[in-house]
């Protein structure tokens, strides 16, 4: 994994210290670590580093701050990855997110710090233009009420595999999760796009579409 650069906008001083040794004591460099959403937006743009941890509800309402804050980052410098972090579950926010494209965004509970690999891995794909999305917000968007007639089209396994899409893994970790082969995952993933009518494009990232897809219906 390369070293990253990365600033964190998190306004519980304790939570801030912790993620800023966790990811140091790791090879990472901390460009800064913020309190509020005002200082993040003065720090990415003076530091411009490869993504930034957002804590979506920040000072002085602590209602969507953080996340304004990062939808500014994503219009102004799209090469800045986002990681957005919460403590609840709050799918909207994921949406509006997502809402301009999935690459180089995430969004994670608050308990993956607890297994640090898992968070820096994630981090690492926001960083390098990837999406990471926490597995309980997937289920959640994905297994909203509303769908469409498209979605309602795959199969309980192929559910499962945009699933793990929307979570940024590839082909072989899907497979590495399902404990099946990365041939059927593909064969999973060529099904899917032909269900969602997404053909082949040299423009557009079929992968992102999918999730897209999933994830407004």
């Amino acid at each position: 994994m390369r070293a990253m650069r990365v600033v964190i906008a998190e306004d519980a001083a304790v939570l801030r210290e912790l993620l800023a040794q966790m990811l140091t004591e790791r090879g990472h460099e901390v460009c800064a670590a913020v309190g509020d959403a005002d200082a993040l937006r003065t720090t990415v743009a003076a530091h411009g580093p490869d993504v930034a941890v957002v804590d979506i509800r920040m000072p002085p309402t602590h209602t969507d701050e953080g996340l304004r804050a990062a939808l500014d980052i994503r219009a102004s410098r799209p090469g800045t990855g986002v990681l957005l972090f919460s403590q609840y579950i709050e799918t909207k926010y994921a949406s509006r997110l997502l809402a301009g494209g999935s690459a180089g965004v995430g969004y994670l509970l608050k308990d993956r710090v607890a297994n640090v690999a898992e968070f820096t891995e994630a981090l690492a794909r926001v960083a390098a233009g990837g999406t990471a999305l926490d597995p309980e917000v997937v289920t959640q968007l994905v297994g909203a009420s509303r769908r469409t007639a498209e979605l309602d089209a795959l199969t309980e396994r192929e559910r499962a595999v945009l699933a793990l899409m929307a979570e940024g893994r590839s082909n072989a970790g899907i497979a590495q999760s399902l404990v099946v082969s990365q041939g059927t995952v593909e064969k999973h993933v060529a099904s899917i796009f032909t269900k969602l009518g997404l053909p082949a494009s040299e423009d557009d990232n079929r992968r992102v579409l999918a999730v897209l897809r999933s994830l407004r219906a």
